[in-house]
């Protein structure tokens, strides 16, 4: 009763709402207005606890109080959940107890609708590994923050911390940073350059999307079973920079004890990658311990650098290296490729950055190391397969799309012409030439990876 009245004592008033006949704003709170039920729900039950309260009996504030609770978490709808929490310990190598989490949402009331929706913009890509005690009250905040700032993205959190990669005006992106440095949970675990920004804006994205989950990056083991707190020696862009520089130097008179090792997928490293890279032929990360595991002789005694996009992968992926105790020594690049190329745009990494938005790729110098599936000419920008049954990305440029070469093999290239037999609307992921073909964990022969050694 107490929050229902609450909320009841912040609506507009009719005669002051829209003229031209819409319901316009509702409520106003806080300096913010509210059209939807949903949202004055969600913004009095993350951030007027207290005050419902000091209205209500000792007994109704304690029960008003659980009620809140679940309403904040009720506002993360049960689609975009799409796994339950899991539960793991620390923060980035520090012992502390989970500090409460802060719903507090930016003021935007100097900022006008047109620069916070702006088009242009940015896209943010961070992480952070902390412990995280409310999961679904740290979901239903991101929400709200990303609703309150009109960002498009998507974001994870789990007990193990949060992973996002957001898009929107440049005034939406700065103020996102700003909340998330002053959450007291990230307090002296995320800083400013933890984020990874590239030009962009909230159309990178078709919507937005946060949940919780299991991992706040899906490699498919428990993060109480192998932690990121078990990760391998971080290194600086500049001293990845002269690791590489000193194994491709090795590496070309055959002296290189070093493996350059590319944890991410193969549509990823196949239009971008480090000169001199073993570049795993993996569809997921989730495969990537299966392929440490059937791989292992190769690791054994070297000294190996790992480098991902933004970093998060090698987080789990050293760790997880490490556990097997085969190599000598494990290394990884801090803030991934996208750090590196902020330093050294003409550096050792050479072609496209892989994203995972609706760009799909970032340059920084003007390489080209893949080609079009059916022509050979050089050819890096991916777009999706044509077939509605297969959600693979093709390489195919714009001669060859012209000719309608436009799947990503030659299996899906003949259910597209067949696509109108099918049911109207009817989308089936099916296998396809491309994924029957390569072997879901592929086993490298460490005499071929020795004369390979400092290749581009």
């Amino acid at each position: 009763q107490a929050f229902s009245l609450f909320v009841k004592a912040k609506e507009v008033p009719a005669a002051a709402r829209c003229p031209a006949g819409g319901e316009g704003v509702r409520w106003r709170c806080c300096r913010l207005a509210f059209e939807e039920l949903s949202g004055i729900h969600r913004h009095v039950a993350l951030q007027h606890t207290g005050d419902i309260g000091q209205q209500a009996g000792p007994a109704e504030a304690g029960q008003q109080a659980g009620l809140t609770a679940k309403q904040a978490a009720a506002e993360v709808s049960p689609s975009s959940v799409p796994a339950p929490a899991g539960n793991a310990d620390g923060l980035n190598g520090h012992s502390r107890s989970s500090p409460e989490i802060s719903c507090t949402l930016p003021d935007t009331s100097h900022v006008s609708y047109d620069d916070l929706t702006s088009k242009v913009g940015e896209v943010l890509l961070y992480y952070c590994y902390c412990e995280v005690k409310d999961p679904e009250k740290l979901c239903a905040w991101q929400k709200a923050l990303c609703q309150h700032l009109h960002l498009t993205g998507k974001v994870r959190v789990a007990s193990e911390g949060i992973n996002g990669t957001v898009g929107g005006s440049k005034v939406a992106t700065n103020l996102y940073i700003e909340v998330m440095l002053s959450q007291p949970l990230f307090k002296d675990i995320l800083c400013q350059e933890d984020f990874k920004s590239s030009a962009g804006g909230a159309h990178c994205f078709p919507d937005l999307r946060v949940g919780v989950f299991k991992e706040i990056v899906p490699m498919g083991i428990d993060p109480k079973i192998v932690s990121y707190k078990e990760t391998g020696i971080h290194l600086s862009p500049q001293e990845f920079h002269r690791e590489v520089e000193q194994y491709l130097s090795q590496a070309s008179q055959g002296q290189s004890d070093t493996i350059l090792l590319d944890c991410r997928n193969f549509y990823e490293s196949k239009i971008g990658r480090f000169q001199g890279c073993l570049a795993p032929d993996i569809r997921k990360f989730s495969y990537f311990p299966s392929y440490v595991d059937e791989n292992l002789e190769l690791f054994k005694d070297k000294r190996v650098l790992m480098y991902c996009t933004g970093g998060i992968r090698c987080e789990r992926g050293s760790a997880y290296l490490r556990s097997k105790a085969a190599c000598r020594e494990v290394y990884q690049l801090k803030g991934g490729i996208h750090k590196y190329l902020e330093e050294f745009p003409d550096g050792f990494y050479r072609g496209k950055l892989f994203v995972f938005d609706d760009r799909y790729a970032i340059c920084s110098n003007e390489d080209i190391i893949s080609a079009c599936r059916y022509c050979g000419t050089l050819w890096d920008q991916y777009k999706l397969c044509s077939s509605q049954h297969c959600r693979q990305l093709v390489l195919t440029c714009p001669s060859c799309r012209n000719k309608g070469l436009t799947a990503c093999c030659p299996v899906c290239q003949e259910k597209e012409l067949k696509v109108t037999s099918r049911a109207s609307g009817q989308t089936l992921k099916e296998e396809c030439e491309c994924t029957r073909k390569r072997p879901r964990v592929p086993i490298e022969h460490v005499s071929q990876r020795t004369l390979d050694a400092g290749k581009d």
